[in-house]
């Protein structure tokens, strides 16, 4: 698709005058000029903006309505070189009867007009008062309007550059049958609402919430834009709220109370909501409804500018979520961990919960989770079983780290050195441990998990396994080593969020020489330590320098397995969000090893152990990824060549 699957779209909240339509067209002409400017292909305005909605008992008036239609024909000529389409609300006279439409237009062309169906019966506006209510199944009729045989009906879908939209009024949004729904279920993509809803107090919170809700429903984009300033304030004051929704995630809004014109602008992700309506088995596309027509509109809009630029922020980090929810998610996610290891534990009848402590991340926050869960229970910490396994590899800093935070947190600690265990094994399978390899490393990775289970055993217990999301992903982690587990609390969660959770519970739930250790394990670098350590007791071998930075490959997991996107798409996705931090090749290079490994290690995935799922994405080959384990990845790396 066209510009890397995204469609810009605007909404435009103009001046007006009350009753001076010429003015009025005026400023829709300048907005109309601004929105080509800004590369936006759509751009919808308000109710009535050609006339402004609080004309009142002027709408009885033939001059005004006589007006309208004669300034509609002159902004129709005076935009025809403008190759933007953009929808303004007017009163159209057909037969005896006056009606609220949205008109449909580009290039000097009408290409429908559909009128308002459901009518505000509030004290103030009092649509019923001037305007006909529309009925729902009338058949399409063409009228004659501002000098041109026009499309007149509530049956319309149009179509630019194979996106599908549709236009609604305000009152829409608070039907038990939205108009929406069934523009949704016909193919539309993407909804403009015109609105002329005065400001009250909280109003603004409610129309968002429930534009969110609708655009969540509908896997639609929402385009909102409501009248502002210039309306009569007589009775009500119209505060100008502008919005664009995709799939219930606010892109852009207008400010309030503004005394002038606004225009925001931003991209709509056609790739995203066509995954999301493939996904919910429940969204029922009628595309070849016979009740709806489509209208097509000619566009040669790509041929004429540049490339499309993103105007909407791309977060380096999707996993995590915006603004001040960070804090109630990570309690949440912690919960989801809690619960499903508390359940195992009572299904299970263990006494005991064993735990590879190494001073990392992973097992930090699963020591953490196991804590937690004899809490909750109200069994002794001293349950909780920690083992720190010193080898080769070990640095002083995580090794302190370890025995601090078993000892600060009051559990069963142990400590069981794997050198000894490690160097027989070389010897009895002839191999010569001065050779640093994948054998070198894994026999460690195993000895540590032979370690556990057998303990394990001994005392009744669970191994709780340590690994996360990401590992998994790339297939990080020793097959039958680390990898295997008889619980995994971690597997749900992705690298770049193990550090967020930590801190909340460090900030949350902890507090002394635990809290103070917790701080030094999230400054620790990544990394195995399998590799014997510097002369000053520092790791050599760091994660990221191996097999890329975690925030990378994080972001290419969301958007691979979430929305199925392509190489190409991920690709453009992530220079606009690191762009600041990587370069295009270094975002290339991970990318192609990202896919290698993914569908290279799925046998690891295919035989994990239990574990939680705690976001949209799990790898658990019983639920949301089964994938063959010799599938092949040459379709993705092509795409990448």
């Amino acid at each position: 698709m066209e510009n890397n699957g995204f469609f810009k779209v605007a909404a435009a909240i103009p001046e007006v005058k009350v009753a001076d339509c010429e003015f009025n067209a005026l400023q829709i002409k300048k907005l109309v000029i601004e929105a080509y400017r800004r590369q936006a292909e759509v751009v919808c305005f308000p109710e009535l903006s050609l006339t402004a909605s609080s004309c009142g008992d002027l709408f009885f008036q033939q001059t005004l309505i006589d007006a309208a239609e004669n300034e509609m024909q002159r902004l129709l000529n005076e935009t025809a070189e403008i190759p933007v389409c953009f929808i303004v609300g007017a009163p159209v006279r057909y037969g005896f009867k006056l009606y609220n439409c949205a008109v449909v237009c580009k290039e000097g062309k009408i290409y429908g007009i559909v009128p308002k169906m459901l009518l505000s019966n509030d004290s103030g506006f009092y649509e019923k008062r001037r305007f006909e209510s529309y009925p729902v199944n009338n058949p399409l009729i063409t009228i004659d309007y501002a000098g041109k045989l026009v499309p007149f009906g509530t049956n319309l879908l149009f179509e630019i550059r194979s996106v599908r939209f549709a236009p609604e009024f305000y009152d829409d949004l608070l039907s038990v049958v939205p108009s929406a729904s069934n523009y949704a279920v016909a193919g539309a993509q993407v909804i403009f609402n015109l609105s002329a809803s005065e400001e009250l107090t909280g109003k603004q919170r409610y129309i968002k919430s429930l534009i969110s809700r609708k655009s969540t429903q509908y896997h639609a984009g929402y385009v909102y834009a409501s009248a502002g300033f210039g309306e009569s304030t007589t009775d009500l004051v119209y505060a100008g709220n502008a919005f664009v929704y995709e799939n219930g995630c606010l892109l852009a809004e207008s400010e309030r109370f503004q005394f002038h014109e606004q225009l925001i602008v931003s991209e709509i992700d056609l790739d995203l909501l066509e995954s999301e309506r493939i996904r919910n088995t429940t969204f029922n596309n009628r595309l070849a409804n016979s009740d709806y027509v489509n209208i097509n509109i000619e566009s040669n809009f790509i041929s004429n500018q540049k490339p499309v630029a993103l105007t909407r922020k791309i977060s380096p980090t999707p996993f995590l979520p915006s603004g001040g929810k960070v804090s109630e998610s990570c309690e949440e996610i912690f919960s989801i961990q809690v619960a499903g290891l508390a359940k195992r534990v009572l299904h299970t009848g263990a006494k005991t919960l064993l735990v590879g402590v190494s001073g990392g991340l992973d097992s930090t926050l699963a020591l953490l989770v196991c804590i937690k869960t004899a809490d909750k229970l109200n069994f002794p910490r001293s349950m909780v079983c920690g083992v720190t396994m010193p080898g080769f590899g070990t640095s002083n800093r995580t090794y302190t780290n370890a025995v601090r935070l078993m000892q600060s947190l009051g559990i069963t600690a142990k400590e069981i050195s794997i050198v000894n265990a490690c160097e027989q094994h070389f010897k009895d399978i002839g191999y010569d441990s001065s050779t640093y390899n994948v054998t070198y490393e894994n026999a460690q990775a195993r000895e540590r998990t032979q370690i556990l289970m057998d303990l394990a055993n001994m005392q009744n217990g669970l191994v709780i396994g340590t690994g996360d999301l990401s590992e998994l992903a790339l297939g990080w982690a020793t097959y039958n080593g680390d990898h295997i587990s008889m619980y995994g609390v971690n597997a749900g969660v992705p690298k770049t969020l193990v550090r967020h959770l930590i801190q909340w519970v460090a900030e949350n739930r902890l507090e002394g020489e635990s809290k103070t250790t917790l701080e030094d394990i999230l400054h620790t670098p990544v990394s195995p330590e399998l590799l014997p350590v510097d002369a000053h007791g520092q790791t050599t071998q760091l994660t990221e320098d191996l097999v890329g930075p975690y925030e990378l490959h994080d972001f290419f997991l969301y958007y691979a397995l979430r929305y199925g996107f392509t190489p190409t798409k991920i690709y453009y996705l992530a220079q606009q969000a690191f762009h600041t931090v990587y370069d295009d090749a270094t975002i290339l290079k991970w990318l192609k090893l990202f896919f290698r490994r993914f569908f290279s290690q799925q046998f690891k995935r295919s035989c994990m152990p239990d574990g939680p799922k705690v976001s949209s994405i799990s790898l658990s080959p019983r639920g949301d990824w089964r994938m063959p384990s010799d599938a092949s990845a040459n379709l993705w790396l092509k795409a990448m060549d």
